[in-house]
């Protein structure tokens, strides 16, 4: 769910979101299936968009269902490349969106390649300015041990930075990466 809230608003907002679905006793793939968009956009108002990502968390958890029985354990045996795919099929769900249901729900090894991730590796010339989402993913799994707790750790820390000092605007002197450049300006 988390996943899919999240899409376009701050964590703080889908929290809230996720909070109002278990005071629903809303959270299983099931439940939320059997009810409709019209309760459910009510319900997760806080996250923003609520029809919109009421209809894709219903697309979702109906797949889920429908092609997993309902259960989590299948996302993590279900074959990779041919389950990120299928989710990738959902609609509304991108790349970032499906790859955080692997990652987080499934415990899949697939990297999160957010805007803060691929800011901080461009900044700091691992990947060219232009790199788009597949790219950078591509990049980080093949450079880091293939280790879901790894992937879920280096992510967070990841966000941390892009949120403290690899904003648009960027804090370097604080930057806890600041000695990564070695003597260069980071790429702007």
């Amino acid at each position: 769910m988390g996943a899919v809230l999240t899409q376009h608003t701050a964590w703080p907002n889908a929290a809230r979101a996720v909070e109002a679905l278990r005071a629903q006793r809303l959270l299983t793939p099931a439940r939320v299936a059997a009810s409709n968009a019209s309760l459910l956009a009510g319900v997760i108002r806080s996250a923003g968009t609520p029809s919109v990502k009421a209809r894709r968390i219903l697309a979702l958890t109906g797949w889920l269902v429908e092609s997993m029985g309902g259960n989590f354990s299948r996302l993590r045996t279900a074959p990779l490349v041919a389950l990120r795919r299928r989710l990738l099929d959902i609609q509304g769900l991108g790349p970032e969106t499906a790859d955080a249901i692997l990652l987080y729900a499934a415990g899949r090894p697939v990297f999160v390649a957010d805007a803060y991730t691929r800011r901080i590796l461009s900044r700091h010339r691992l990947i060219g300015r232009a790199a788009g989402y597949e790219e950078t993913r591509a990049w980080l799994e093949a450079h880091l041990p293939s280790d879901p707790a790894l992937f879920n750790e280096f992510h967070a820390l990841f966000v941390a930075v892009g949120k403290s000092n690899c904003r648009t605007a960027p804090n370097c002197e604080d930057c806890p990466l600041r000695t990564d450049l070695q003597g260069r300006a980071p790429a702007r």
